[in-house]
């Protein structure tokens, strides 16, 4: 689905285009580069930065996918091991020339700089194509950028979208081989304990793989503010809409000629909305009465074909689709990388006397989000004095607290939360005083925290913890043993 929405966004662009092509008044000529290019300047940075974001995912993806045709391999390896010993000529038949086949797929990426030309295929991406063509032009029209950036920068882009279709095939392979596995596996049941825990690993490597590759396109068409006034600027430009018309990636798919869908070999075999209203009328009227019933009757039957149809093929993971159907429990930040992982929050706590605030803790946290269900992070607290009532309001330093804590999802918006925490209660004037570790005290918090989603561009979440400190009893004086907490992430 994601990919035909991509197609049909990007024909009404070029479509759109070439509408506004055709407004143009008689004689002009968009594609004079002097006029068409004078205007604002682009963002001085933008190609600097664009060359940095396409080889940082250049590198990760080169990098990601050697290392996981190598565990695939490995793992494929300790299969045929294993089925050797019960059944060797299945297993001559089921992994012949796979590690070759993995090792020729690790080379052709690695070496693959996209210098051929690139047919579409896949997944149609709008912003990279968009992109791809804004390079090209520029090359036409540089204006005060620099030609060999402008040839580095595209050599860079065609560079990653050919290493991007190999992931596709080696995807593509490793359907195919997820198949074979299954297959023979389901035909032997008698063997599916010497290749059954074997096969589930190697079964979620490739999944994790589909979404990580998936995790990169998404990045590649995250324009970032720079580029977004770079396309916007040069979106504005005649000339870039009718370059646009001739030299996408989507007008070449659709042989859209010169920009001018109005054209007679662009219109050539193809049907009016007239003609196409006219052979209905011809069916209606030819079937008397029951004639709309009929029709009605067929497109419903057809409808519903194409649905059992398409429903076979997600199923099979057909379409060249990034998101695989995951026959286990997948952990979907596993494929993210280390900085991803981490959120940040903040939170505060007050303690009141006869409903004046006698001293509020302000607490910073940083989570590392183990799995979709599970985090772990670490944080420290500053404790605020008000004063001791109204008219006796003095801010003060009243203590610190270091934290640590673990959140695991039970069901909904509810978690449960636990933490351990040393803190130093006693006011100071100097940072002197918190060596003294005496002075500390200990905190074990359990408790329930409560999130709600929040509609802001700064905090994401709204947390409300009810937390019980057994360790409070300990403690001499002893320490408050419920607290709340309100927290924020963002």
């Amino acid at each position: 689905m994601r990919s035909h929405r991509g197609i049909l966004i990007g024909l009404l662009l070029v479509l759109s285009g070439c509408c506004y092509a055709q407004d143009q008044p008689r004689g002009s000529r968009p594609d004079l580069p002097a006029q068409a290019v004078s205007g604002p300047s682009l963002p001085a940075k933008f190609l600097s930065r664009m060359q940095n974001k396409i080889t940082s995912l250049d590198d990760q993806l080169t990098k990601q996918t050697q290392q996981y045709l190598e565990r695939m391999a490995r793992k494929e390896a300790r299969m045929q091991k294993k089925l050797y010993k019960v059944d060797s000529a299945g297993a001559k038949s089921l992994f012949a020339g796979s590690a070759q086949q993995y090792t020729a797929l690790s080379q052709k990426l690695a070496g693959d700089t996209g210098s051929l030309h690139l047919h579409l295929s896949g997944e149609y991406q709008v912003y990279t194509d968009s992109l791809q063509g804004m390079l090209k032009y520029l090359q036409a029209h540089p204006r005060s950028l620099s030609t060999a950036d402008l040839q580095h920068s595209l050599q860079q882009l065609q560079g990653l979208q050919a290493k991007l279709q190999d992931a596709d095939q080696i995807k593509a392979y490793v359907r195919q081989r997820k198949q074979q596995l299954s297959q023979y596996i389901s035909q032997h049941t008698n063997l599916s304990g010497v290749l059954g825990k074997d096969y589930q690993a190697w079964n979620q490597e490739a999944y994790y793989y589909g979404q990580q590759v998936q995790s990169y396109k998404d990045m590649l068409n995250d324009p970032d503010k720079l580029e977004k006034q770079a396309l916007a600027i040069l979106g504005k430009l005649p000339a870039f809409q009718s370059f646009m018309q001739r030299n996408s990636q989507l007008a070449g798919m659709f042989n859209l000629p010169g920009g001018n869908p109005s054209a007679p070999q662009a219109l050539a075999g193809l049907q009016t909305r007239d003609q196409i209203g006219g052979l209905i009328n011809q069916q209606v009227s030819a079937a008397g009465s029951a004639g709309v019933p009929s029709i009605q009757g067929n497109i419903q039957a057809a409808q519903s074909k194409f649905n059992t149809y398409k429903d076979k093929l997600l199923q099979a993971g057909g379409g060249n689709s990034d998101k695989g159907v995951a026959d286990f429990r997948p952990n979907e930040q596993k494929t993210k990388t280390f900085w991803r992982r981490l959120e940040y929050g903040a939170n505060f706590q007050t303690t009141k006397n006869n409903y004046f605030p006698t001293t509020t803790d302000f607490g910073l946290s940083a989570g590392y989000r183990l799995n979709d269900r599970s985090t772990i992070g670490i944080g420290a607290s500053y404790k605020l004095g008000w004063g001791s009532d109204i008219q006796h309001i003095a801010f003060t330093s009243q203590g610190v607290g270091l934290r640590s804590y673990m959140d695991v999802k039970i069901k909904g918006s509810f978690s449960a939360t636990g933490g351990y925490e040393y803190n130093h209660f006693a006011p100071f004037a100097s940072v002197q005083q918190l060596r003294q570790w005496s002075e500390w005290t200990r905190s074990g918090l359990i408790g329930i925290t409560k999130t709600v989603s929040m509609k802001s561009r700064v905090f994401k979440k709204t947390n409300v913890q009810l937390l019980w400190d057994f360790l409070s009893y300990q403690q001499v004086p002893k320490t408050q043993a419920v607290l709340v907490r309100v927290g924020y992430d963002f």
